[in-house]
Formats: structure tokens, sequence, C-alpha cells
């Protein structure tokens, strides 16, 4: 039986970090389920790699619902610090909009290189599918470890080898696990429109509301605005994918089309500009709102002809058409789950040591990642919260010893 101070479980960026931290001073191996690393880290930001979002740490923290759990971990290792791990070989990095950090040469493989690289002073044991771990730490009746940090992800992506058997390794308890930062299925059918961009505008869910860009799919809607506010969606409702992957339920958002003008500004501009411009067809008038190719699908929406001409249009069509640029609703009935993101929920965050990492019921026994109950919006902060936790995880394992 191999020996090791330290075993990580999972090769993803979690995981790879937490290896990183431990592997300087400790002998770490690392059990990875598939022939390689970083399966899923090659498909973030649409293979670019959003790896962390610039934001000040303060700023960054309140994006999080469990921010008090997380600020040791980001103060642990700042974006700076991440960052400087990259920058030392070779590798920079570029600042796009909302904060988003990506490789300067705009590929992940470059990031998981750099990774790679690190884990110089670290055993790999690919192609390595942990089925068990016993009380005094045997994994599969093979390896035996001082210390383990679990590092194995969530349920999405399963290809990348993410499986809900690795929740069980452990007695951990777990919460609900839902799926966050998924595109929305509709009730209506929107393949006629496929393809449009709603730019910059709000999309409401409840009270809440969230802003970004909506994109319209063959079965429903996209985009930074749609993914970021399925959070919420998913949180509100009672279910868990373990049990039954099918999630169907009978919800409505609503985007303002027009987040730019109040609702009373709107109406005194439509006021002005229907005696000003009277003759102009309301298609061509709303193009100063809406992307072109959206206008006849929204007007067909609130039964307003295309070409009736802004004079003709009586106050209770006009009050209409103001209500829906603010107020433009979609009933929403399923998930696409196969494009989720993240996992939300996972192990209880209430039995984890938030300065360690460590477990609080089983001493020794580390989590880092999107194992645990930890998610946040699209635009690297994920990513953001897997090299975070995982890096606490391999410090504090290493300092801890017999």
């Amino acid at each position: 039986m191999k020996e090791y101070d330290i075993a990580v479980i999972g090769g993803g960026p979690a995981g790879m970090m937490a290896a990183i931290a431990a592997g300087k001073t400790s002998k770490v191996i690392l059990l990875e389920k598939n022939p390689d690393l970083g399966s899923k880290l090659l498909l973030t930001g649409g293979g670019r790699c959003n790896i962390t979002n610039n934001k000040p740490i303060k700023k960054l923290l309140n994006s999080f619902d469990n921010k008090n759990f997380l600020k040791h971990s980001f103060f642990t290792l700042t974006n700076e610090k991440l960052l400087s791990i990259f920058e030392d070989r070779g590798l920079g990095f570029i600042e796009e909009d909302d904060n988003r950090i990506f490789p300067d040469t705009e590929k992940s493989s470059d990031v998981l290189k750099v990774l790679k690289d690190c884990l110089d002073d670290v055993v790999i044991s690919y192609n390595y599918e942990v089925k068990s771990i016993r009380d005094n730490f045997i994994i599969n009746d093979e390896i035996k470890a001082d210390r383990i940090i679990i590092a194995t992800g969530g349920v999405t992506y399963p290809q990348t080898g993410c499986s809900p058997n690795n929740y069980f390794l452990t007695s951990q308890p777990i919460t609900d696990i839902k799926y966050g930062l998924v595109p929305l299925i509709t009730k209506k059918d929107l393949s006629d429109i496929a393809g449009i961009t709603l730019y910059d505008v709000t999309v409401g869910y409840k009270k809440i509301k969230v802003k970004g860009n909506v994109l319209i799919s063959h079965v429903g809607l996209t985009g930074p605005g749609i993914i970021n506010l399925s959070n919420e969606i998913s949180k509100d409702l009672s279910y868990d994918i373990l049990e039954s992957k099918e999630v169907e339920f009978d919800e409505r958002i609503a985007i303002d089309l027009c987040p730019d003008f109040t609702h009373d500004e709107l109406k005194e501009k439509f006021t002005k500009d229907f005696q000003d411009k009277g003759k102009t067809m309301v298609k061509n008038y709303l193009k100063m709102f809406l992307t072109n190719s959206f206008i006849d699908f929204f007007l067909g929406e609130i039964n307003l002809g295309g070409e009736t001409q802004l004079s003709r249009i009586n106050k209770k069509s006009k009050n209409r058409l103001i209500e829906n640029l603010k107020s433009f609703p979609f009933e929403v009935v399923s998930f696409n789950d196969r494009l989720a993101k993240v996992t939300i929920g996972g192990v209880d965050l209430s039995n984890i040591n938030p300065k360690t990492m460590e477990s609080t019921s089983i001493p020794n026994l580390y989590f880092a990642g999107e194992i645990l109950d930890l998610h946040g919006p699209t635009g690297g902060y994920n990513l953001k919260i897997a090299f975070s936790t995982g890096y606490l995880a391999g410090l504090s394992a290493c300092e801890k010893r017999f």
C-alpha cells in the first residue's frame, strides 16, 4: 500500500491548486478520474478561460451569498497572487468588460499548462476513480493518506468526470443539489426568432433584477442576464437533481427592454414623440428602443400592427406598448440542464471551517471548489471560488502535522 501525507481527489481547478499549495512541503498524490487534468477548465469562458473577476475584493465578496465563508480564502489567495502564479511563467492577462480576466493568448489550454507545470513535486495518478474512503483514510484499499482533500466538483458536465457518487465518498452532510447558471426553456416556441440578442436589458423574477444581454435560442432564453437570473429561480424551487434530473415548473420572468428609461420618462417621451412624429410607423419608431429583428415579434405579442402610425395609436394601446417595453413577459417551464455551467448546493458549509476548509466533524478531511455549497454569477466568479478554496485547503492540510 502506498502512503502519502496528502491525497487530493479531483484534478480540476480546485484540486490542482490544492495540490500545488500542498506539494511544496508535503508528499502529495493527485488522483484524477480522467486521462488528463482540467477537463472542465478547458471549457470555461468558451474555451478562453475566464480565470477570475478583477473587482476589488470587498465588491467581489458582495457578489456571493456566502461572502463571510469565502472571505478568508479570497484574502489568502488574492487575485494578484493568483495571476502572479501564471505571470511568473510567462502567461499574461487581459481585462474585459465587467472586470473579467482572460489569458492574453485567449486559450484555456495555456492556463492548464501552467497549472500542470506547477505540479512537478506532485505524484499524479490518471484514470483513477476513487470508489471508497475508509475511516482511516485508505482509498480503494490501495492508498493511505494522513489527510485528504476532496475537490471532485459538482454534477454539471458529467463528460468531464463529475458524478453524484462523489458526494457520498464520506459521511459529510450535503444540501439539495440544483442546476446553476443554466439557460431557461420557455413555454412559447421561440425558434422563429432564435439568434436574436437583446443588449443590456434587465431581467426580473419576483423582486430580483439582473442586468445583462439576453440571447434567444431555439428552445428558450440564455445569455448572461438569463443564466445569472437562473440561479435565483433554481434556489427558489424545491427539488434535488440527485433524486430526479427532470425539473418542471411554471414561472414568469419579465424583461425591461428599456432600462435606461423609467416608466414615467418613457411615458413622457411617447407623449411628445407621438405628437411630433405622428406619421411615423410604430415599427420604425421602435428601432430606437429595440433590436430591429425583435420588433415584429414584440408587436405581434402585444397585438399591435407594425405599420400603424403613431398618431393613430390610442391611449390604451400606447399604455400597453409602454408596459411591455418596461416589462415584457416570458413563461419559463424548465431548465436546459445539459448546458448548466455550475452546481448549486453541495457539502454543507455549516460543517466546514472557512479558515482551513477542514471538516469540523471529520478531522484531516478537507473540501474545495464546486463540491462545496458555493456558487457565484457568471464572469470568473466560480473559478475564483475554485482556486481560492483549493489553495487554502492545500495550505491548511500541509501545515497540519501529527
